[in-house]
């Protein structure tokens, strides 16, 4: 059983160069996120490999409709056997309360939503005419996800230890925006190392370019679960 917190966003343009990566990669180090480039450019047959391989797969595809075609959507992702995939918890209870309708069974994949994205801050909730702060409306999209009987959400780890205290411990923390200590900080803007991710009460971390861009991705992988106390 895998029991690494580490998802490595594999943010490629090809199969190719996706599958050269994880070809080096240990299932036991760490799980794979597939996103909307990468599986709009190469469709499920690249996510079915993965899965083959012995790799946990986060399906991160944001699933954003009328309730119905969402539930659909869903139900077709968890033909692939991947362990995770998402919703966005702006659709609303009902949609979300759709896709868990059709994810009940025992060996369905986990079931989260997104909230607010980490490259997004105030002054895009400004002008979306959302007169909140992130924080704020982080909370109020991770009540409506858990009342919709969702697994968790997606957010920044700025924001777990806050949704811990407000969800509870089981209802699980997805913090993209991690950044070992000196790697740069992108195009995020609301970041945190994998330790103080895993303090503030992160049970997940999805991290890209640190892992995907090195010239030694496993030895980064194996740092970084030294740094959170996971030894495969």
């Amino acid at each position: 059983m895998n029991n690494s917190k580490v998802i490595v966003a594999l943010d490629f343009a090809s199969d190719k160069a996706a599958m050269q990566l994880v070809e080096k990669l240990n299932p036991e180090l760490c799980r794979l996120k597939v996103g909307k480039e990468l599986f709009t450019r190469c469709g499920p047959t690249l996510v079915k490999d993965m899965v083959s391989s012995g790799f946990d797969v986060f399906l991160d595809l944001k699933f954003h409709d009328i309730p119905n075609t969402v539930a659909k959507a869903c139900e077709s992702a968890a033909e692939l056997g991947v362990w995770m995939i998402n919703v966005h918890s702006m659709g609303g209870v009902a949609m979300m309360e759709a896709a868990r309708s059709v994810l009940s069974h025992e060996d369905a994949p986990i079931l989260i939503a997104v909230t607010l994205l980490t490259s997004s801050g105030e002054n895009e909730l400004n002008a979306l005419g959302i007169d909140q702060t992130p924080a704020d409306f982080v909370k109020r999209l991770a009540a409506m996800t858990q009342s919709a009987g969702l697994n968790g959400v997606v957010c920044s780890a700025q924001e777990a230890s806050m949704l811990k205290q407000q969800c509870g411990s089981d209802f699980l923390l997805i913090t993209p925006g991690i950044r070992p200590e000196n790697a740069k900080a992108d195009d995020q803007n609301r970041i945190m190392t994998p330790k103080q991710a895993v303090d503030n009460g992160s049970d997940y971390l999805v991290i890209g370019r640190p892992v995907t861009q090195s010239d030694d991705p496993v030895q980064v992988l194996k740092e970084i679960n030294a740094q959170i106390g996971f030894a495969s």
